[in-house]
Formats: C-alpha cells, sequence, structure tokens
C-alpha cells in the first residue's frame, strides 16, 4: 500500500495530501481515500492560543484565548460557506485560570443559542478556581453574567470541562472537580485532588515518544492521598440546565477519577455518553465511561483493560464522537514504556466497544480527537512523536478496523505547549485546528478538508 503523497505550496498556504491505496486489500487496507487539506487563515489574532472547535446543525464553531499581558479573551467565529466569520468575544479577565490543555469552549445549542465555558479562579489558593458558564441569544453580540454550575460554595479545584446538547434545547456538561480547600459540607467537600497540569514537562520523551505527567511527589500528595496532603480523590460531575438557564440537576458520576485528565460527551440518540480517566485504588489509569440513562447514570465501564498503572497524571483524556447509536472514542495509553493512541467502535450507544485499533506508526503523544465519517468510519487525529519531532497526524479507520495510511497535517512544538490539535465534521467539510508556536508566542492556525464523496472501505 502506498503512502500519503504530500506536496506543500508555500506561496499558496495549501498543504495537500493524497491517499492512493494498492489494489488486492488485506485486513489493513482501505480503498482508495483521497483527500486534500488546504491551510485557511484563522480568525484569530497574534498571541493566540488553546483552540477548541464544536460543531451543530449550522456549522463548526472555533474558540481561543488571545492574551494581553495578564488579561486574557475568549473569542469565537463560525465557519461558513464563505469562511470564517468576524471574531466576537465573549469575555474577559485577568484572574482566569488557563493552560495548553485545559481551555474553554462555546456551543451553539439546537434554538441557537451559543453557550460558552472557562476557568475562573475562585480564591487565594493556587488551585481554587470554578467553571463559569456564559450563553448569548443573539449570535454572540450580547453575553449574559456568567455564574456557575456548582452548588457549592467551598474554594475547589474544577477542571476540564465539557459542554453538550441535551433534548430540548437543554444543556449538559461534565467536569472534573476536587474537594474543599477549607471548611465546606458534601461529597464535593470529602473529595477530590489538586494536581493541576502545570509545570514543564518531565519524563521522557525520547526514545518512547511518551509526553510528561504530573507526578503526585513534589506537590505535597503521595499516592493514595487527596489534594493538599489531605484525603479524598478528584471525582466526575454532571449538571444540566432548562432553556430558562434554571438548574435541573448536579450529581456526581465517578468518586475517583485521574486527576488532570480532559472528559468527553456526547449525546447519543439513546441519551448522553460520559468518557474519562478513571483512577483505582492501585492506580490503573484506564478510560472508563457511563451513560446517563433515566436521569441516572450507570455504573462505569472499562472500554479496553490497558492496565496501565502509574502514580501520576498522563494529562491525556480520551475523545469521542457519535452519529445515532454508532460512537467511536479515541485515548491514549503506555504500553511497555511506549506511548500510542487508540480507537474503538461501539455500535449500541456505548454499552460495548470494539477491539481497539492502534493510531499511531510509531509512537504517540496522545492528545487524540476523532469525528465519525458520513459512511460510519471515523477520522482519528493525534500527535505522533518521530524522529524527535512532534507532528499532528490523522488517519481513516473504517469499521472492520482496516486503516488508512497516517497524514501528517504540520509539526507541533514539543511538550505541552503547543496544546490539544483539534478536529471536527460539518457535513462533508472538515476542519482542523492547532497552534504554532514560535520564538515563544502562539498563534491558532486552521486547515479544512472535504470528506470524499462516495466513501469505501
Amino acid at each position: 500500500m502506498k503512502g500519503w503523497i504530500l506536496g506543500g505550496i508555500a506561496s499558496t498556504g495549501v498543504l495537500a495530501a493524497v491517499l492512493f491505496a494498492a489494489t488486492g486489500l488485506t485486513a489493513q487496507q482501505t480503498a482508495s481515500w483521497p483527500l486534500s487539506i488546504v491551510t485557511i487563515p484563522a480568525p484569530s489574532a497574534s498571541k493566540s492560543g488553546e483552540p477548541q472547535l464544536t460543531a451543530s446543525d449550522r456549522g463548526v464553531l472555533l474558540s481561543w484565548i488571545e492574551h494581553d499581558g495578564s488579561k486574557t479573551t475568549l473569542r469565537f467565529a463560525e465557519r461558513t460557506p464563505t469562511g470564517w466569520t468576524e471574531p466576537r468575544t465573549v469575555a474577559s479577565g485577568d484572574d482566569w485560570s488557563v493552560n495548553a490543555i485545559d481551555v474553554p469552549s462555546v456551543l451553539r445549542l439546537a434554538n441557537g443559542t451559543l453557550v460558552a465555558q472557562w476557568l475562573q479562579k475562585s480564591g487565594r489558593g493556587m488551585h481554587a478556581n470554578e467553571v463559569r458558564l456564559s450563553y448569548a441569544k443573539d449570535e454572540g453580540r450580547t453575553w449574559a453574567p456568567s455564574f456557575t454550575p456548582h452548588r457549592n460554595s467551598t474554594q475547589s479545584e474544577r477542571l476540564f470541562a465539557s459542554l453538550f446538547q441535551m433534548p430540548g434545547s437543554r444543556l449538559g456538561l461534565i467536569w472534573l472537580e476536587g474537594p474543599g480547600m477549607g471548611s465546606g459540607t458534601g461529597d464535593a467537600a470529602r473529595s477530590g485532588h489538586n494536581n493541576h497540569p502545570t509545570g514543564a514537562d518531565h519524563a521522557h520523551q525520547p526514545p518512547s515518544g511518551q509526553q510528561g505527567h504530573d507526578a503526585h511527589g513534589g506537590r505535597g500528595v503521595t499516592s493514595g492521598s487527596g489534594a493538599m496532603g489531605g484525603g479524598g480523590a478528584m471525582t466526575l460531575r454532571f449538571a444540566s440546565f432548562d432553556p430558562a438557564w434554571k438548574q435541573t440537576a448536579a450529581m456526581p458520576i465517578d468518586l475517583r477519577v485521574c486527576e488532570c485528565c480532559s472528559t468527553a460527551a456526547v449525546a447519543t440518540s439513546e441519551g448522553v455518553l460520559a468518557a474519562y480517566r478513571n483512577r483505582s485504588d492501585d492506580e490503573v489509569r484506564d478510560i472508563y465511561v457511563s451513560r446517563l440513562a433515566r436521569g441516572h447514570w450507570t455504573e462505569p465501564a472499562v472500554v479496553q483493560p490497558d492496565n496501565w498503572r502509574i502514580p501520576a497524571c498522563p494529562i491525556n483524556g480520551p475523545a469521542l464522537s457519535t452519529s445515532g447509536r454508532n460512537v467511536v472514542i479515541a485515548w491514549y495509553t503506555v504500553k511497555q514504556d511506549q506511548g500510542h493512541a487508540y480507537l474503538a467502535f461501539s455500535r449500541d450507544a456505548g454499552r460495548t466497544f470494539s477491539q481497539p485499533v492502534r493510531l499511531d506508526d510509531g509512537a504517540s503523544l496522545g492528545r487524540v480527537d476523532v469525528e465519525v465519517l458520513p459512511d460510519g468510519s471515523a477520522l482519528a487525529t493525534w500527535i505522533e512523536f518521530a524522529d524527535g519531532r512532534s507532528e499532528f497526524r490523522a488517519r481513516r479507520v473504517a469499521t472492520d478496523g482496516a486503516r488508512s495510511a497516517s497524514l501528517t497535517v504540520t509539526g507541533l512544538a514539543g511538550g505541552r505547549t503547543g496544546g490539544v490539535p483539534r478536529v471536527a465534521r460539518h457535513g462533508d467539510e472538515l476542519v482542523f485546528a492547532w497552534t504554532e508556536s514560535s520564538g515563544g508566542a502562539g498563534q491558532v492556525r486552521t486547515a479544512v478538508a472535504r470528506v470524499p464523496s462516495g466513501l469505501t472501505r
């Protein structure tokens, strides 16, 4: 099977990639699937980063952060047939909790309302922060005063919120929540862990390609202990709001999860599915899912028993995409001291999953994303670590596990500074976003591709 043939035209900003598959397919080959990726001007300014993509029936929304000294501003634009709309501002402040991995987002609900989330400091403690929410009903021209989904007033660490559409234009979200840092009541005050993804990467990348982890040691925490040397574990929580912005639910999903790995959630035709990295009592940190069924979350279940035991946080969460009952999940793990990215399919709304398909070619830093394609296959992205370099790569995976050759979208800065590359789909258009770093400054970049018509496996 021939690999991707890359051709870049610097003067026009075009990065083209065409896949030519050989005849005589095997289980690890696919039919020809030509794909052309074209870089397009991003709507973001210089000194920007932390991109996120969400999709609705209207199109793809790109959100990002712009930095001006200590001031942080959340902005967004929408992809239209004629290009990106003019950027609009959601909110700004000098008391936000910002890093390249845990990023804000903007989501369009079915009734057209725009919703945004970001993290804001809530006290003097290093890790005291809260999820802030706001909404706009006029295409983002004006935004309501921000509010939180938290039903306790303790100073706690909250991280990695994921927004999703619920039936009836309701908003749902999940997030990680640690214990109260002072006096407080409720399970949130008794359980949690404060191990935010800060500091430099320190785990060995070469030769394994394994990215840095936040170890419990060095933060006043040892394996099995809680935040700031106290007891408890980081929790995964859920809340929902009706179209009038009355909070209609607030409950825990799992009372012991990995401390600083991102969450993911999608609304299937049979209810909401949440995915996250679990944390067992003996420090196994595999990917788990739970379904919202009849107002309650099901018992969490492992997607694939990788049995990755590590007394630290990998800072690497799963990604989900859905179409009806069909779900695809991507995640990162380490096997034999080598980082790898994987993908699996579900045909029953996340109750069960297929055997995993490996995504990377040699070694991966994770940072996965995934989109279901019109024929039920998936387009997955990850960061490949090869020859001392980090690359944003993508490939198509068919439902029978057959893979296309991988495509290098762009090179990336190493470690966490490059953040998490993104992909989203609306109709037959794929949108890619990433942060390009140069001289210590970041700039959000975007590219698009058309899903080839008549997809075959």
